[in-house]
């Protein structure tokens, strides 16, 4: 999945720190739609990804049931959260 094509396709542009907080929220609420009723499971972490970076994902325990997902979700959290401390 390509960022910019996920970011041009939710929030209609490339640059969403530039968006108005209505724009935001209806990007962040496709979103959070499309992750809803993605089935991939590739395409379904890399959407939780980025409602994680907005701050609108659900925890791995809700968002994902497979067990080896929600181990990667939890890993990927970790190391934001190391990488944040640095």
């Amino acid at each position: 999945m390509d960022l910019d094509a996920l970011l041009l396709h939710y929030f209609h542009s490339d640059a969403p720190e530039t968006l108005d907080e209505d724009a935001l929220a209806a990007g962040v609420e496709r979103l959070a739609l499309d992750f809803g009723v993605e089935r991939s499971p590739e395409r379904r972490f890399a959407l939780w990804v980025l409602l994680d970076s907005f701050g609108a994902a659900p925890s791995p325990a809700d968002a994902f049931e497979d067990p080896g997902q929600r181990e990667a979700a939890n890993r990927y959290l970790d190391a934001l959260w190391k990488a944040e401390r640095q």
